[in-house]
């Protein structure tokens, strides 16, 4: 039990209640039952794809073209549903598989060209945000066919429909993490890639696995996402990879790699959420949430920084005090 509420999670939980009562106590409306279920709803989209990006964050990479690629794949659902129609089934094959197919030509760049993550993503987000553009003339969507918003408006057992499809990408990433040999090499990479290949993990599978899984998740994420809306905004989307970042970092990933949980970035989102949503109750401007954002993240990797400078010092220490017997 002690060593559960040392663990980043259990701290994490703690803020997440500490604000959420001294949001309750400026706004009482925070704790209603249907205002938390709002909030759930509209944080799955982030919630989802920062699950994906909690993979790359453990192998010490980034993704900053999720905004991009997600824009993307709601563009492509959106005009495959106003064109062919389609159902359900179709739409949500569309949304994983191309969203999966442009994961898959980041880790391409990343894994076989061995080109640094935050180069290959920058590049792809430019040209898919420049292509959508073109494609769209910013220009939105909005004849999404009447059984797709039913779908939207979907509730089990009270829950929104949406909230389903977050708890299930979460177990499959738990899944992934745990109980595959894929999710070793993950950590393994993301520890020590020159111990991981020596130790028998295909570095480059991997990362071309964890990219083309976090495309998946963005189309799944996309297609919840116009669940949602019932229309399609191509410029919807900008500032969402920052949103999705700083949701991982805060639930405890190390930016330099080899730490994660799907249950910490989980946190993380939620906790995200909470400070946006204590933000609008409190009527501060909108703009606030941009630089809080901003401000999370900085914090968070300089305190990932440091923490590993100190790690490395002390491991330092040790293998020099223990040479020194043998030195003299």
């Amino acid at each position: 039990m002690k060593q559960l509420f040392r663990t980043k999670e259990a701290g994490i939980l703690l803020i997440i209640l500490v604000l959420s009562v001294a949001i309750t106590l400026k706004n009482p409306v925070f704790l209603t039952a249907s205002n938390l279920l709002d909030i759930l709803k509209n944080n799955t989209v982030t919630g989802i794809v920062a699950l994906g990006m909690l993979l790359v964050i453990i192998t010490g990479g980034i993704d900053v073209s999720v905004g991009a690629m997600t824009a993307a794949v709601t563009v492509i659902i959106g005009k495959y549903m106003v064109h062919f129609g389609g159902n359900l089934l179709t739409v949500f094959l569309v949304g994983c598989i191309s969203g999966a197919f442009l994961g898959a030509i980041n880790g391409f760049f990343v894994a076989k060209l061995d080109i640094p993550p935050i180069v290959v993503t920058l590049g792809t987000m430019s040209i898919i945000n420049g292509g959508m553009l073109y494609y769209t003339g910013g220009s939105w969507i909005t004849n999404i066919p009447p059984w797709f918003g039913e779908f939207g408006r979907m509730r089990v057992l009270g829950v929104p429909i949406q909230i389903l499809f977050l708890v299930g990408a979460s177990i499959l990433t738990y899944w992934v993490l745990r109980y595959t040999v894929m999710g070793r090499g993950i950590f393994a990479v993301g520890g020590n890639p020159i111990a991981a290949v020596r130790a028998g993990f295909h570095k480059d599978k991997i990362l071309l696995f964890l990219y083309a899984y976090l495309g998946f998740l963005v189309g799944l994420a996309a297609v919840v996402h116009t669940s949602i809306m019932r229309q399609v905004d191509p410029n919807a989307f900008a500032f969402f990879e920052m949103n999705v970042i700083a949701a991982v970092v805060l639930g405890g990933a190390n930016v330099l790699g080899g730490e994660g949980s799907v249950f910490g970035t989980i946190l993380g989102v939620l906790m995200l959420a909470v400070i946006q949503n204590g933000l609008i109750l409190a009527w501060i401007p909108t703009y606030w949430q941009q630089i809080v954002v901003g401000v999370i993240i900085l914090v968070a990797v300089s305190l990932d920084v440091i923490s590993n400078r100190r790690r490395q010092a002390q491991i330092a220490r040790i293998e020099v005090s223990g040479e020194m017997p043998f030195g003299g």
